[in-house]
């Protein structure tokens, strides 16, 4: 142990649980509430209260008006997706369509052609000869 003499500690401030904070700030410690200082604080105070919670209410009804500005989108989207799928499903079907129609052509045309050909003009009845 060294041989300095220490003072005993003493609380600058207790708190209501009795434990020791040290010394309170200039802001925490008591103000008269009759003083001029404590009035303008409190006037000071209750006017930045004010402005906060007209903040705090414009960011709100910006938040629900943007909501409902992308819920509206949103349907607006959803409508579209679907005159869409109907489009491609009609568009679909006339492929389907006209795809059976060529294949059943193509098919009608070699059936033709494997019976015996006719030649209708001079270059066809040529090349046969050949």
């Amino acid at each position: 142990m060294s041989n300095k003499k220490m003072a005993p500690k003493r609380p600058d401030y207790e708190g209501s649980d009795g434990e020791s904070y040290g010394k309170p700030s200039k802001r925490s410690r008591m103000m008269e509430k009759d003083t001029d200082e404590y009035l303008k604080r409190r006037e000071r105070n209750n006017i930045a209260v004010k402005k906060s919670r007209e903040r705090s209410r414009q960011k709100a009804k910006e938040t629900i008006e943007q909501v409902n500005r992308l819920r509206a989108e949103n349907e607006m989207l959803e409508q579209k997706v679907e005159i869409l799928s109907k489009e491609l499903s009609v568009l679909k079907d006339l492929f389907l369509a006209h795809a059976g129609n060529v294949a059943q052509s193509e098919r009608a045309i070699e059936a033709t052609e494997s019976r015996a050909p006719i030649p209708d003009h001079q270059y066809s009845s040529s090349k046969q000869k050949q």
